[in-house]
């Protein structure tokens, strides 16, 4: 499944920093601005799986719908 954020990247000094609009706690950083794209879709992945989790283990034994929401922007 492929979804789209906004990233933001900056320099600092030697170094790019990126992070995520949408998804705080998303950020990254790399000597190059490549190396910093990277890092972030990664970063993106580990704080969604994070976020599952631990919704996961709120809503356990819970009776609860799960169900996909489109929102347009």
């Amino acid at each position: 499944m492929e979804r789209r954020f906004t990233a933001v990247f900056e320099r600092d000094g030697e170094w790019w920093i990126g992070y995520v609009e949408e998804l705080p706690g998303a950020n990254a950083q790399g000597r190059t601005l490549e190396e910093a794209r990277e890092s972030l879709k990664e970063a993106i992945k580990l704080v969604i799986e994070a976020y599952r989790e631990i919704l996961k283990q709120d809503i356990e034994g819970e009776a609860v719908i799960r169900e996909e929401i489109m929102v347009s922007i």
